[in-house]
Parts: structure tokens; sequence; C-alpha cells
């Protein structure tokens, strides 16, 4: 395994090679990237200028106004790459080397200050760059999200991920596993989270955004990525800020007729709360990749078979690598104080109030609990036939030893059971749907929305064997 080099020594590296030269803009934390390469030395050979434009106007005459008036925006980071890039081409294109690759990196970002003591500290950052003489500009754009506790290591911490963009960019574009993993170098696991990266341009053209994405799971650099129903990769806050949010969480293989009419009778439900209104609202599929995992290695493939059948009912989907509700209960409170509702079967239920879902964890089953029931959330129950009978809320088997935490829940109105769901569905199981799918087409097809069973048929998904 090779020595990971530090911010210094990437920087200094750069700054050697004849054939870089580019911008450093920054906003918002100090120019911290560009102090590397001035630190390592040698910076003039690579860095044609360097601008942090704090003011507002100033920053509206060099990059335009913004209408939005969000200034730490992927928005506002394209506009700036854009006019970086452009001035560099403009001003030293035609006299540099015609081995020259130029290059412009750009960040704005809202970190912790003496005012925004509780605020989110979060930013874009990115890079265009040509990699190779005369290229159209490949782009890599990443959110991410400042953990350390001060101004000053939040500026540390962007500078050596800044470097770290800028030399994997040059160095492993070929390999975007590596580029990715990379990102981290030198920051360990707790100063900041990289939760959106898009790649686009020269030698990143086949590359599927979604599995990309997935990368930042599999590396740690974040616990969750989100993907709207057209396949794009978004950034959670876009969706979820301030929203009224609705979870079911499943392993969605495949997704079924009980899935879409837990949906409905959820959203139905949630939308009986007062403080809950349809145009606010945001149904969330979530998937964990517990489900995703072959002998600890991701199934790339049952990921997109999962993601593009989730994704075909009109939802966005997140994919987190959370294992307990109350983790998906803090991810949201990043993003909204307003009322979240969890769907759940009977099963995952029976999950909740298993004591050895919790080993290890501290405070147990109360301290998850307290976690989970931080703030207006609700539990919508969705009923299962065992035999002749019909298991709901009402007569839910709670071991003994918890029936007392239970009844609490009940009585403060925290479980609910929905209501109209489809009584002609619920013999329906996704094991045994995968189980028939797999031998080929059959009454499988009857049991899964009609556009998720054309999907399955037509990609030959989670086995379909059309033989």
């Amino acid at each position: 395994m090779s020595e990971i080099l530090t911010a210094v020594q990437k920087a200094f590296a750069l700054n050697l090679d004849p054939d870089l030269y580019g911008s450093i803009a920054e906003i918002g934390a100090g120019q911290e990237v560009a102090r590397y390469f001035f630190l390592a030395g040698g910076a003039a050979g690579t860095i044609a200028r360097t601008i942090s434009a704090y003011d507002m106007h100033f920053s509206d005459a060099s990059y335009g106004e913004e209408p939005s008036g969000r200034y730490v925006s992927e928005s506002r980071l394209n506009k700036m790459l854009e006019k970086e890039y452009g001035l560099v081409l403009q001003r030293v294109g035609t006299y540099r080397h015609k081995n020259s690759s130029h290059f412009a990196f750009a960040d704005t970002v809202a970190a912790r200050s003496y005012i925004r003591k509780s605020a989110e500290c979060h930013g874009w950052m990115g890079i265009h760059l040509q990699l190779y003489p005369g290229a159209p500009p490949s782009k890599i754009n990443l959110h991410v999200r400042m953990l350390d506790e001060s101004n000053r290591q939040q500026q540390e911490a962007l500078g050596i991920l800044g470097v770290n963009l800028i030399y994997a960019a040059y160095n492993y574009y070929r390999k975007p596993e590596k580029l990715i993993a990379s990102l981290r170098d030198n920051l360990g696991q707790d100063r900041v989270e990289v939760d959106t990266i898009r790649l686009e341009g020269p030698y990143f053209e086949e590359l599927d955004a979604r599995l990309t994405a997935l990368l930042l799971v599999e590396t740690n650099l974040t616990d969750a990525v989100m993907f709207s129903p057209k396949k794009e990769v978004l950034q959670p806050s876009e969706i979820l800020y301030k929203k009224n949010v609705l979870v079911l969480r499943s392993c969605f293989a495949p997704v079924t007729k009980v899935t879409l009419d837990m949906i409905n009778c959820g959203k139905e439900s949630f939308l009986g709360n007062p403080d809950v209104k349809e145009e606010n609202c945001v149904v969330l599929p979530e998937l964990s990749t517990i489900h995703l995992k072959k002998n600890g290695v991701f199934d790339k493939k049952s990921f997109l078979h999962r993601i593009d059948t989730v994704t075909s009912l009109g939802h966005p989907v997140l994919v987190t690598d959370y294992l307990r509700y109350f983790r998906v209960r803090e991810f949201l409170n990043r993003y909204t104080k307003n009322p979240v509702g969890f769907i759940l079967g009977i099963p995952n239920m029976e999950l909740l109030f298993d004591d050895t879902y919790y080993e290890g964890l501290e405070g147990g089953i109360l301290g998850a609990f307290s976690k989970l029931f931080d703030g207006q959330i609700k539990l919508f129950v969705y009923p299962m036939r065992k035999g002749n009978d019909m298991i709901s809320v009402d007569n839910f088997p709670t071991p003994d030893h918890l029936k007392y935490l239970y009844l609490y829940l009940c009585e403060n109105n925290l479980v609910e059971s929905v209501e109209n769901y489809d009584e002609s569905i619920l013999h329906i199981w996704p094991q045994g749907v995968l189980k028939k799918l797999r031998k080929g087409r059959g009454d499988w097809e009857s049991m899964v929305p009609e556009n998720v069973a054309r999907e399955i048929i037509k990609h030959r998904m989670f086995g379909f064997d059309s033989a």
C-alpha cells in the first residue's frame, strides 16, 4: 500500500508539473486551498491568480447576480468556475506552451463563525480542467458538510479537501473509485462529509452517476445519497428542506403492489395531520446498503435494479448505510423540523421491539426510542394477515417487558394504524415474487405495479429468466 501524500506534498507535486496552469477562487472560509500551493513553494508555475470576493456586490460584479439569493449553491459555483476557466483560456491560453493543460478551481462555503454558531456549515467546491492539451473541460463538483467545531479547523479541512480534489482530478481521472476514496486523505472520518458528486466531460461520459454516488457511501464519505425519479443524483437539502417527510424503509426486492398500497395508505394517514399539507409533503422510500452487500461487497447490479424500480413509482429514493430507524430520523433532522412519519409493516414493528436489534448501542432500546421520537414523529403501521388473524396496532404482539413502552406510544398518538388498505393483496410477499420471477413470466406480474413488471422483464432484473 502506497503512502498517502500530505496536502503540502500534493500541492508541491502539482506545482512541479510544467503543464498545469490555472486559477483558484474561494469564497467563505479564507483562501485555504491556495495557501497550500503557496506554502509548498513553486506556485508561480501553477497558479495564474487567486481571488476571494467576499462582498456580495463585488461577487455579483465578477460572476453575475444570483436570482435565488443563495450564494452557497451549485448554481453560484458553476458561475464561478465558468468565469474563471474562461478567463484562464482568454488571458494565458494563447502564450502558454502547446502541452499546457488549464484549470479553474472554485469553492463557495458557509463556515462556522461567531454569528453562525448553530447554522449548518456546508458548501460547494469544484474544478474545470483539461485532461489533455486543447480538450474541452472535464468537470467535478462536490457538496461538502464541514463537521469540525471551530472555524479554523473547518478552514483547514476545506484546504485539504480542495487540494485532494485538484490532485485526484489530474492523477486519478481514469479510476473513479480511487479519485473518490482519495478525497478523504489526511482528513480522517469525522471532519467532512461529501454527500453529492458530479463528474462530467471527457473521461467521465460512461460513468453512471448513481454508481458514482454509491461510491461516496462505500468509502464512508457520506452516510446517505439521494436520487430523483429521473435517475439524477440529488442534494438532499434541495428536496427535504422544511418539508413534511414520509419514509418507507424496505429492501425493495422487488417493489410489489403492497409497497404501493403502503405508500398510498401511509400518505393518506399522514395528510390527516393538520400540520401536513399535500404541497409540502415528500414521500421518501429509503434503502439501506445492508441490503446491497454480498459477502461484504456492494452488489451494484442489484443496487441499480432496486433504484430503477423504486423511482419508477415517481418518488425520490434515499440510499443510506443506516441500520436503525433513529439514524434516519437524525438525518432528516438536518433538513426539517416539520412532522415526519414512518410507514412500517408488522415485521418491521417486531424488529423495532426486538432487544437484539439494539445490541451494542448505548442506552439500548430506550436510547434508540428517545432519538427516534425526537420532535414531531409518528409511526403508521400497515397490517399483516397471519393465518386467519389480522395483526395491526390494536393486537400487536409486544414482548411482555416492553408492553408498557408500547402502550405509552399508543396513548400518546405516536403509533397509528393505516386505514383503507387493500385486504386482497396482503398475501403478496417480496420473497415469493422474487422466487417466481426468476422462473420467467407468470402470475407474479399481477403482484407488482404494471410499470415495475415491464421494467423487470425488459431489463431482466433480479435474475428474471425470460427463457
